[in-house]
């Protein structure tokens, strides 16, 4: 009876739902970032490679 108690409790509670939400918002918050630092390291390559060229090296 006492572990049918806690099952119920544990059905009802909306501590899993939230969890589940933070981690979604989570993953994409890393996924924008690693989109960001992506286009910021082919930004920096490309005004390297221009620099490089016109210092004719």
């Amino acid at each position: 009876m006492v572990l049918l108690k806690y099952v119920r409790r544990f059905l009802e509670s909306e501590d899993g739902p939230t969890a589940v939400e933070y981690a979604v918002m989570l993953a994409l918050i890393i996924v924008v970032c690693l989109l960001a630092i992506q286009q910021v390291g082919t930004s920096t390559s490309t005004v390297f490679s221009n620099t490089a060229n016109s210092l004719g090296t």
